[in-house]
């Protein structure tokens, strides 16, 4: 077996092993549960393959790349997987997410290691990230800028204004992610905005566009690299095709599970078996 195929059954392995975390946490704090495993294989892609350039023991290294999660509601996904990696102790996730004194709270938050922006608020990720980026530029720094946003925070006009800015003064070095699970907070995103082909808008608005099947790790890993890796002044978006709720049959694509908590005693068995080890990863 090729390094590239071991390195992606690795990362199925730690997906499944990140989904049921997030299950057990979500069954004592509550949280965002379907949005968190709608977009964990794509956070997995940026942060565990080679994508980014982090080091998480030193997680205000100047040359880092920088990441916002912009639909700060899958914090629990997030802060899993900087935990993961050693941006801060594991126990903080069971002494401190939405317990103690509430260093993890509901939202990420800029002190907390490894994270670069307080989010929360949908709309506002991609116009800072576009104003680092252009920062970094202008500094002569090499860093890669990357924003995860969700679909139905695309109805934010502040997205399409950062867009615009993001072309106008032509960040090569601006990566956007749309989590396009086609759910927002209470409805089908077609029930409520008319997004339509996001692919074609974001490529009249400038930006070169890619789409691929967010829960694909070579999918994922390889259009990521290519954005990484291009030489070029045209910022870079990527709409990732998810399924919120991923992984757990009866949370998929279920509107209601976007602020639903895991209680059911029936629902925590189910759930529980289908995330157990030697499932489908598919």
């Amino acid at each position: 077996m090729s390094d590239a195929l071991v390195q992606i059954d690795q990362l199925k392995a730690v997906a499944r092993r990140i989904r049921r975390e997030i299950a057990e946490i979500s069954i004592v704090t509550g949280g965002h549960i379907a949005s968190s495993y709608s977009c964990l294989e794509i956070l997995l892609a940026l942060y565990q393959a080679g994508v980014m350039r982090v080091r998480p023991h030193q997680p205000d290294w100047p040359q880092r790349d920088r990441f916002i999660l912009s639909k700060g509601h899958a914090e629990t996904a997030l802060y899993v997987v900087l935990a993961d990696l050693g941006f801060f102790p594991c126990e903080w996730l069971s002494a401190y997410y939405r317990a103690g004194d509430h260093r993890l709270g509901g939202h990420p938050d800029r002190s907390i290691p490894g994270v670069e922006m307080t989010t929360g608020a949908l709309g506002h990720g991609l116009g800072v990230a576009a104003g680092l980026a252009l920062a970094a530029r202008m500094d002569g720094q090499p860093q890669r800028h990357y924003v995860l946003m969700g679909d139905a925070e695309c109805a934010e006009g502040s997205i399409w204004e950062a867009g615009m800015f993001a072309a106008q003064h032509q960040l090569g070095n601006l990566i956007g992610i749309v989590d396009r699970n086609r759910i927002g907070a209470s409805d089908f995103t077609d029930n409520f905005i008319g997004l339509g082909s996001l692919v074609d808008k974001w490529r009249a608005f400038g930006w070169e566009t890619e789409v691929c099947d967010g829960h694909d790790f070579a999918a994922l890993i390889r259009r990521l690299r290519y954005a990484a890796q291009r030489e070029t002044t045209t910022p870079f978006m990527l709409i990732a095709e998810t399924v919120k709720g991923k992984g757990v049959s009866f949370m998929e694509n279920d509107p209601m599970w976007h602020v639903k908590r895991l209680a059911d005693a029936d629902e925590i068995r189910q759930a529980r078996e289908e995330l157990a080890d030697g499932g489908d990863d598919e």
